[in-house]
């Protein structure tokens, strides 16, 4: 089955050591970061609310707030600057 708004295994091999929650990294290890970005990337790319994620992605306000923390810390900036 396709994954209408899912990361191809090459996406995700080329961001996945670029993310905070790796086993290498000190602090809390993220439990399943693919899921997450997944997620993230299904709320914009579908243009919904939070609260309509669907639920294979988990609890939409527990997505939200990991998403917070991560714009809060700048999570990602320094790759997207070309």
């Amino acid at each position: 089955m396709t994954r209408r708004y899912g990361l191809r295994d090459d996406q995700w091999e080329r961001i996945k050591d670029l993310l905070p929650g790796r086993k290498e990294t000190v602090g809390v290890t993220a439990k399943d970061n693919i899921l997450f970005v997944e997620a993230v990337l299904y709320r914009y790319r579908a243009d919904i609310p939070w609260r309509d994620l669907p639920e294979r992605f988990g609890d939409f306000r527990v997505v939200h707030t990991r998403f917070s923390r991560w714009a809060r810390r700048g999570c990602g900036k320094k790759y997207l600057r070309r």
